[in-house]
């Protein structure tokens, strides 16, 4: 975690006036009816790797190209306003991170968001932004 993310994780933190509980009481069946359906600590961290990789909002502008069709290099950096080269570097990491796919025509590649899970993680996000 970086600084700036720490430090602003902190003023949201002190800014929350959350109620809290006033005894310390666990309610064992609320726990282990739950338990099952927790994530496991390498699901956490696979998430996590995988939210990390979308909390840029070049890759996110990406995405949402991506998530209306497939499109080539050139088609995303005419769309964003990035180099050619900018757009491959952060194409590169969303095929690292198995949120992207390609496929070549002739001299052409086109990418493309990898499933409809992508597509609509994408779409949930954007739904919950507009209401």
């Amino acid at each position: 975690m970086n600084k700036q993310q720490s430090k602003k994780e902190l003023e949201l933190l002190q800014n929350a006036d959350l109620p809290k509980c006033d005894t310390h009481l666990v309610h064992l069946d609320n726990v282990r009816s739950i338990q099952t359906q927790i994530l496991s600590p390498e699901q956490a961290q696979q998430m996590a790797e995988i939210f990390g990789i979308l909390a840029d909002p070049n890759r996110l502008r990406l995405i949402s190209a991506l998530a209306s069709q497939e499109l080539c290099v050139c088609d995303l950096a005419a769309l964003t306003k990035m180099t050619e080269s900018a757009v491959s570097h952060q194409l590169r990491l969303l095929k690292v991170m198995r949120l992207v796919n390609y496929r070549r025509e002739g001299k052409n590649v086109y990418y493309s968001l990898i499933d409809h899970h992508i597509i609509n993680l994408y779409s949930s996000l954007k739904e919950h932004l507009n209401e």
